[in-house]
């Protein structure tokens, strides 16, 4: 079950700040989860990520390997992990009153060996569609040394927060840069995206139709 945002917690998002909550999910869940995402990355059924609108790729800013949820399969994992960031735009809609009619998730490895992604942000400024990101880690065990931190730039200023099982990160997508610190160990997360609605096409101009150009 996913709890309600407190208002201090909605307070948060409103000031550009990341919301964490451990244990977000039980580590049984969580084991099951993680397993299916590594076997799909031992299967080499994840592909290198893409950045920018156009999906190029540049090792050197990013550098996980991904696959989308829908293109996962329908393992009892993953329609679990589906439940759950689906209960959880259901508490976003009801704690920040928007509209977020859907969502996309992305499984994503950090093969360790220092690969990491630079700082950035999930929407761009004005982007009408990504509205919120939330961050699922599935890395029991995690310790200091294995690196991958999450590193944050918030309106109160910088956060570091380690990638440890059953933590869930949310924060604005537009409002919130950030970047993936040099993974030394394999690191696996999920992250889903939030989206409003889709902006209404624009109506032609009927003064430019009746010149030929609409």
């Amino acid at each position: 079950m996913v709890q309600d945002l407190t208002d201090d917690e909605v307070r948060t998002l409103g000031e550009d700040g990341v919301v964490v909550r451990d244990d977000a999910l039980a580590l049984d869940v969580l084991d099951r989860i993680r397993a299916a995402v590594v076997a799909l990355d031992e299967a080499d059924a994840l592909h290198p990520a893409g950045i920018g609108r156009d999906g190029r790729l540049q090792p050197r800013v990013r550098s996980d390997r991904i696959t989308w949820l829908e293109d996962a399969g329908g393992t009892d994992a993953f329609v679990t992990l589906f439940g759950f960031f689906e209960a959880l735009r259901g508490v976003l809609i009801q704690g920040t009153w928007q509209s977020l009619p859907r969502f996309s998730v992305q499984l994503a490895s950090y093969r360790g060996g220092g690969v990491g992604y630079a700082r950035h942000i999930d929407a761009l400024p004005g982007d009408p569609n990504r509205r919120f990101t939330a961050i699922l880690y599935l890395n029991p065990g995690w310790q200091p040394a294995d690196g991958g931190l999450l590193r944050a730039w918030t309106g109160a200023g910088t956060v570091e927060l380690a990638p440890v099982a059953g933590r869930l990160v949310l924060f604005r997508s537009e409002g919130v840069p950030h970047q993936v610190l040099p993974a030394v160990a394999p690191r696996y997360a999920a992250t889903a995206w939030f989206r409003g609605p889709e902006p209404l096409p624009l109506l032609p101009d009927p003064q430019a139709v009746r010149r030929g150009l609409g």
